[in-house]
């Protein structure tokens, strides 16, 4: 998750400038790193009584990273990823003085290749292990800097980075359809203060996710790298958005909600037992209708043969001998 600078004022300059707070890391660190051969892809801390979760994280796999930069546009050379990220592990007592929210699991600071990590809150929606969550918060500040830290709206931050992992699931889509079917249409602009609602964001995130997912499918797996370049370039939003996929956003925003509010709307329907029903009435009814049919056809056929085989009235009063 990415947080308003407003959310962790001066704690986190702090942090970044000064080194680990008592708050975070009470007595020694226990610091650990990530290779990509020689090279530190992850700095991992974590007081000792997180070093069972830093252990699990210095195995996180580096290819991770090297294809979701491939899909910002980043490519894969050292010199155009912001590494080492440094990924701090904090304790749940440590929350309330880093200014990060009950529902937060974890955070990024793009600016900072930061990422700070709550093990005791995972899991929750949408990480499943602490590992997902990982590779989210690395997505944040990867697409950070592929945009050079230009503007970005939440959502599209939020539901690009869900691509990290490219898990999409049972319950991704449950919760797309619940949101769906209880209220229809979900207007972009105002899923972002949603992300702030601890009611709301998990809602927002499959949202989010699904909309960025559908762009991606329907404009190219090239369509985050050519709207972030766009964005690095100097372009707004909702121009760089144009530029990459050749309609507005506004656009597609219409084209999404038509063709998912049709299928989430009616698929559960005409997969429910009521919709087995009627399927099997209106089959009896189109069986009973063409075996009706098929009755009168017969009826009239025998009816012919019977004329057919009928001797003609005068034939009787033939004598023998005539």
């Amino acid at each position: 998750m990415i947080l308003r600078w407003g959310t962790m004022g001066a704690m986190l300059t702090a942090l970044a400038l000064t080194g680990l707070g008592a708050a975070v890391l009470p007595g020694s660190a226990f610091v650990s790193s990530r290779l990509s051969g020689d090279v530190v892809i992850l700095k991992i801390e974590a007081p000792p009584e997180l070093k069972g979760f830093a252990d699990r994280l210095s195995t996180w796999e580096p290819a991770r990273l090297s294809r979701f930069a491939r899909l910002l546009g980043l490519g894969e050379a050292e010199a155009n990823l912001p590494i080492p990220i440094r990924v701090v592990l904090a304790l749940e007592s440590s929350a309330p003085e880093l200014g990060a929210p009950r529902w937060v699991a974890g955070y990024a600071r793009g600016d900072l290749s930061l990422v700070v990590l709550f093990p005791a809150r995972v899991p929750v929606y949408p990480y499943r292990s602490l590992e997902e969550l990982l590779g989210h918060e690395v997505a944040h500040v990867l697409i950070f800097h592929a945009s050079k830290g230009r503007s970005l709206p939440r959502w599209f931050h939020e539901g690009l980075s869900m691509l990290a992992e490219e898990a999409w699931g049972w319950e991704d889509r449950s919760r797309v359809a619940l949101a769906v079917l209880s209220q229809g249409r979900h207007d972009l602009s105002g899923l972002d203060d949603r992300f702030g609602q601890p009611e709301q964001v998990a809602r927002a995130y499959a949202l989010a996710g699904a909309f960025v997912r559908d762009l991606v499918n329907r404009h190219g797996r090239d369509f985050p790298a050519a709207l972030l370049g766009a964005v690095a370039a100097g372009a707004n939003f909702g121009d760089a958005f144009e530029l990459a996929t050749g309609r507005s956003l506004g656009e597609a925003e219409d084209s999404f909600w038509r063709r998912f509010t049709f299928w989430y709307r009616w698929l559960p329907f005409l997969t429910s037992s009521s919709a087995l029903w009627l399927a099997i009435v209106l089959l009896a009814l189109l069986a009973a209708r063409r075996r009706r049919q098929r009755i009168r056809e017969l009826k009239q056929q025998w009816e012919l043969e019977e004329a057919w085989e009928l001797p003609a009235a005068d034939d009787d009063s033939l004598g023998p001998g005539c």
